[in-house]
């Protein structure tokens, strides 16, 4: 599967904030966010323009995206099921994000990032429902359990770390068992992204 393989860094100077894609480094001094003034870059003394009504909307599509680390295909692809969804399209739309299975695996504390959390259900180190899925974009269901495999034991020392980070309401994680479920589908305000979904959807209807 086609993935981004350029600078990280590099996104979050272009959104202007951190956007947490290279996990401990981004909470540490070494952040380029911490030791540059935030600009996108691109040139020496370079100055930075308002941005039109569609450039404000290109840019929230572009934040979402390359937090959950997938391609422009993909995104709308995400979209186009949402419009088909019943209820609020961007709300919907954070919601199919949210359960893809890397993702669920980064909010259980499994991994830092969700970058590595995509590298460790590649390798097959966990199981949903008791079967083994290596589909990152896998989207979970109300009800289903993800369990880290026997073999792969290794992930409480990545919990050590991630244990102080918040654990989403609708979440339960049982760390002995390095078990996590799913108790059910997040609100909008349940799902902690700082973007406006509104201005992506009234980009990619047009």
């Amino acid at each position: 599967m086609a993935r981004y393989i350029g600078p990280i860094c590099k996104l979050c100077r272009r959104e202007g904030e951190k956007l947490f894609l290279k996990g401990s480094k981004c909470l540490g001094p070494k952040c380029i966010m911490e030791r540059r003034k935030p600009s996108p870059g691109g040139g020496r003394g370079r100055r930075t323009r308002k941005l039109s009504d569609y450039g404000l909307r290109l840019r929230e599509k572009q934040k979402l995206r390359r937090m959950y680390g997938i391609l422009d295909r993909q995104f709308r692809r995400y979209f186009r099921m949402a419009e088909r969804k019943r209820g609020i399209t961007g709300e919907v739309l954070l919601q199919l994000l949210e359960r893809r299975l890397d993702n669920i695996v980064f909010r259980l504390g499994f991994a830092i990032s969700r970058n590595e959390a995509r590298q460790l259900v590649r390798h097959g180190h966990f199981e949903v429902n008791e079967k083994r899925v290596n589909i990152p974009s896998y989207l979970v269901k109300a009800g289903d359990t993800i369990k880290a495999r026997d073999k792969s034991k290794k992930i409480k020392d990545v919990m050590e770390f991630t244990k102080e980070r918040e654990m989403p309401g609708w979440l339960e994680l049982d760390r002995k068992s390095l078990a996590g479920t799913v108790a059910k589908i997040p609100s909008r305000k349940e799902i902690a992204v700082p973007v406006q979904e509104k201005l992506i959807v009234e980009l990619l209807s047009r």
